[in-house]
């Protein structure tokens, strides 16, 4: 194709939820709901644990990592979605598109890695209890947490600097809410094999790192609760990290169902891949939090600290 004969696209259209014309302002007010509970729930997570010093310990500074991590994860995508949902205008400029999909990729990896962190101090904690305060010491720690985020931010550079390099024309409509980076790049007008081969491969080892490191740890961590002879023994070790578990589940069930699987261009399986995106996008960050809040005693003594030393200082105004 000569160059010359090519538009050079500026803007690219994003079609999110456009086949549910009728449904749009239910749309915005679940997903409204839904992006609000997540920022609270993150937000009251990453405050009761900085301000209780008995939650100053390896999980639950990764677990405030966490919850950061998927505060701003949502917040990537959904105010976008929710202005294209009232103003209808769906556009969104080239520059803008790169920068999305970096903080997508970037966060999304970077929940990845922590959640691969997470599983490798539950093994710690429960198959080398003796030694956990000596491995897990606060620079491992620290250092763990920062590569997880730095290795994120250094995979996202790669493919959105690769996509960056591309020409793009003719084509500017995509099928979904954001830039989704394997839609995006299909809009090119330049030969895309480079960056397909580097998603396959290092993008596929960038997530599966961590998974392969979860179920290891997994593995050596049930292999222990079973030779604990007390079954109260053994329910109260595993409920250390039912917790994390769920949320692993919930992640990579989502990821999983959609990027590892034969990919299908029909219209009801393009609707199906964005309510499924939408879980692993919203419903994931905003259950987190919630689902350690209600299942760990620790967490549940923190935000009743909280709210009570609230309701402390609000009373202590009102009678002033």
């Amino acid at each position: 194709m000569k160059r010359e004969n090519q538009t050079t696209v500026t803007e690219f259209f994003l079609l999110g939820f456009s086949d549910l014309p009728d449904q749009w302002l239910v749309l915005f007010l679940v997903f409204l709901s839904m992006y609000l509970l997540t920022l609270f729930g993150n937000i009251i997570i990453i405050y009761s644990i900085a301000m209780d010093s008995r939650l100053h310990s390896p999980m639950y500074f990764f677990l405030s990592n966490l919850s950061l991590a998927d505060a701003s994860f949502t917040s990537v995508t959904i105010p976008k979605l929710l202005t294209d949902l009232v103003l209808k205008k769906r556009a969104i400029s080239v520059q803008e598109c790169l920068v999305q999909m970096y903080f997508f990729i970037s966060l999304g990896n970077t929940e990845s890695n922590l959640l691969g962190v997470m599983a490798y101090d539950r093994y710690v904690a429960i198959c080398n209890p003796l030694h956990y305060s000596t491995v897990m010491s606060k620079k491992c720690y620290t250092l763990l947490a920062a590569a997880s985020w730095i290795s994120a931010c250094l995979h996202s550079l790669l493919h959105t600097v690769m996509a960056a390099g591309l020409s793009y024309c003719a084509h500017d409509t995509i099928n979904h809410f954001f830039c989704e980076i394997a839609l995006v790049i299909k809009l090119s007008c330049t030969d895309i094999t480079a960056n397909e081969l580097a998603i396959f491969t290092e993008g596929a080892v960038s997530v599966m790192v961590p998974f392969l490191c979860i179920l290891v740890s997994y593995i050596h961590i049930i292999a222990t609760i079973l030779k604990i002879r007390s079954k109260e023994g053994r329910s109260r070790t595993f409920s250390t990290c039912s917790s994390h578990l769920i949320m692993v589940t919930l992640f990579y069930g989502t990821i999983f169902s959609i990027y590892f699987r034969p990919s299908h261009a029909s219209t009801s399986s393009l609707l199906k891949d964005r309510l499924v995106t939408v879980m692993y996008t919203m419903l994931t960050p905003m259950l987190n939090p919630f689902i350690y809040g209600l299942r760990n005693e620790a967490i549940k003594a923190a935000l009743r600290k909280v709210f009570c030393r609230e309701e402390f200082h609000r009373k202590a105004r009102f009678n002033r």
